[in-house]
């Protein structure tokens, strides 16, 4: 039934409730017609992905995106963690700082934090970080994790660390701030063994750029955040650290110290080897729905770092 029989027959009803009505309908046909694009949307992004994969390197046996997996990571990240750290090994005191944390219910350093490792998280949302500090009382309390309220800029990010307690070698990085995250990574002091960093996918692997610094600049929702590939792996490189691969979604990049990496994983370690498209509308819930309370999980499969 074509929308004008359908007014039709609804002419019987009171101005009030046919109004209501019509609308109703209207949404519903809006909804409709919205997930008949995102279907769409995500059949292109499974050709194009497909296709990109016809060189085999998800099928490398040092490939690192096929390790996806969510605990309670947004994109698959806790499973390519986990194959990086099972291929590098761990110091003695394991050690994350994420930033860009939100209530930490759904971040890359849950799943650690939740096997023992220690470490900070940072996010400037007040009513996130109350939260947080609600539900992940007591590794707080332990003094495992300490929740830090701040918004960080390329000019305050070593002061917020130091004051922190952060210590100058840290196991693990997260960081994905959206507008200024490349800037940010730059000025950051602290050495740092494994890390994964926001990309902007919609920018094209080769090129070298990233949005003009702001430090009160925020995402306005459009591609114009962040900064390319090839930007991070020339930061990585700054550092001594490699690109190693990428989220299957396209929204992060993981690098792992130079002096770990090689023979461990797919090279070369450039933008171009290992870039992935925007995929975002791919990552939807998978499995059962993650535990809303803070939980424990006994471990004792970490492989140590020889060193």
């Amino acid at each position: 039934m074509d929308l004008a029989r359908l007014k039709q027959a609804l002419r019987h009803l009171s101005p009030a409730r046919y109004a209501r009505a019509l609308a109703e309908i209207k949404w519903d046909i809006a909804r409709i017609r919205e997930r008949q694009h995102k279907g769409m949307d995500v059949d292109a992004q499974i050709f194009t992905a497909a296709v990109m994969a016809a060189d085999g390197r998800y099928a490398h046996p040092l490939s690192l995106t096929r390790h996806h997996a969510k605990v309670y990571s947004q994109h698959g990240e806790d499973g390519m963690l986990a194959e990086i750290f099972r291929r590098v090994g761990l110091p003695a005191r394991p050690f994350f700082v994420e930033i860009g944390v939100e209530n930490g219910q759904e971040c890359n350093t849950r799943f650690l934090l939740e096997q023992g490792w220690s470490g900070v998280w940072i996010d400037g949302a007040t009513a996130d970080v109350e939260d947080a500090r609600c539900i992940f009382a007591e590794s707080v309390e332990t003094g495992r994790l300490k929740i830090v309220h701040g918004m960080v800029t390329a000019e305050n990010i070593n002061a917020i660390l130091d004051q922190s307690g952060v210590p100058d070698n840290v196991s693990f990085l997260s960081l994905d701030i959206d507008q200024n995250t490349s800037h940010v990574w730059r000025a950051m002091r602290c050495n740092t063994q494994v890390a994964c960093v926001e990309y902007n996918a919609s920018l094209p692997a080769c090129l070298d750029v990233e949005v003009t610094y702001d430090p009160v600049a925020i995402w306005d929702g459009t591609n114009w955040f962040g900064a390319s590939l090839k930007t991070l792996e020339r930061i990585g490189t700054e550092k001594e650290m490699s690109l190693v691969g990428c989220d299957f979604s396209g929204a992060n990049a993981f690098f792992v110290a130079s002096e770990r990496a090689a023979g461990k994983f797919r090279e070369p370690f450039t933008a171009e080897a290992h870039y992935e498209i925007p995929k975002y509308t791919m990552a939807g819930p998978s499995g059962h729905p993650a535990s809303q309370r803070a939980r424990q999980w006994k471990s004792s499969s970490w492989p140590r770092d020889p060193n």
